[in-house]
């Protein structure tokens, strides 16, 4: 499997479309407070509400978690390879002149690069 030697950098808008055709590929999710896993036996869906876009990770038709996600303050979207063989991290970075926080995280279990090489990731899409 592929690894990102150097950080990909994305704009929030390209990340986020190419997110929503990968939801069968996010292997984790979450803020520095908390992280939603994925499962076999779980799905993601993606919705809008009000300013924020909803990221839930249901069981059938049961919520098991959610994470909103306000995208006003993020300034870009770092990918790089995980800490783990086989996971790609991307940060939703919220940058000032003084501070730069990832406020949001996504693992996949391919990078972006991946899609143009027409790579054919471990999971179903």
């Amino acid at each position: 499997m592929p690894t990102l030697a150097e950080p990909v950098t994305l704009t929030f808008e390209d990340f986020w479309s190419w997110l929503l055709e990968h939801p069968n590929c996010i292997l984790r999710a979450g803020t520095p407070e908390t992280v939603v896993y994925d499962d076999d036996d779980l799905h993601w869906l993606f919705a809008n509400e009000n300013d924020y876009l909803v990221v839930q990770v249901l069981r059938g038709k049961r919520l098991m978690g959610e994470i909103l996600v306000d995208p006003e303050p993020v300034t870009y979207v770092e990918g790089q390879s995980g800490d783990q063989e086989g996971e790609f991290v991307f940060e939703l970075i919220s940058e000032s002149e003084r501070d730069r926080v990832a406020n949001y995280f996504f693992v996949l279990a391919h990078g972006f690069e991946d899609e143009k090489e027409g790579h054919s990731p471990a999971r179903v899409h």
